[in-house]
């Protein structure tokens, strides 16, 4: 990804806040008609290895699955929140338009688990999306086998994360006061968590 000086991450946390917030990620890996992509949830765990390990599982109908375990690289791209910029914002509107954006871009080689750590995985992203549920749902209350036959459909595995990339593409270099007029638009369409970004980027 191509990341200019200015929009670099300011900190590690801020790249794994990203992860945290906009899991729903996609993986493109290469296969053997070509490159192949499968939009997943993903966790993080930053704990482990050198920049984390991602954990997730898919179909295993999907043919994405067949290059799960093997040696080939694994992108997963995380989209966070973006948004279009008009110059029509501006006071002064003698600029381009552009895009504000962030993003990160995780890559390492995938690694396929057993049943049993097929099942911890899906508890562990259980725990995780049913957490606001008043009465979460568990796979407690399915029977020993609708488990088995949950394992069996789908493919669960992990990425120990090679290579990490952030771009936080935020108006950085723009006038500050176009800057301002910019989140208070984005403010007022309800774009917040982009504008909160633009304003701790920019020191406003």
């Amino acid at each position: 990804m191509y990341v200019r000086a200015s929009h670099q991450p300011r900190s590690v946390a801020d790249v794994i806040q990203v992860m945290k917030d906009h899991m729903f990620a996609t993986m493109i890996t290469p296969s053997a008609d070509g490159l192949i992509a499968s939009h997943l949830p993903f966790l993080v765990d930053e704990t482990l290895g050198q920049h984390g390990t991602l954990y997730a599982h898919m179909a295993r109908n999907n043919p994405q699955s067949a290059v799960i375990g093997s040696d080939v690289e694994a992108l997963v791209v995380f989209q966070g929140p973006h948004a279009y910029i008009s110059p029509s914002w501006y006071a002064d509107r003698a600029t381009a338009p552009t895009w504000d954006y962030v993003a990160v871009h995780c890559y390492g080689k995938t690694r396929r688990h057993s049943d049993d750590e097929a099942l911890q995985n899906i508890e562990r992203l259980l725990r995780v999306v049913e957490k606001p549920s008043a009465r979460p749902w568990s796979t407690d209350e399915l029977t020993p086998d609708n488990v088995r036959a949950l394992i069996r459909n789908v493919v669960s595995f992990e990425i120990p994360i090679d290579r990490v990339e952030g771009k936080f593409k935020l108006n950085q270099g723009e006038k500050p006061e176009r800057t301002s007029a910019a989140i208070a638009k984005l403010e007022e369409q309800g774009a917040e968590a982009l504008a909160s970004a633009m304003r701790r980027y920019n020191d406003l």
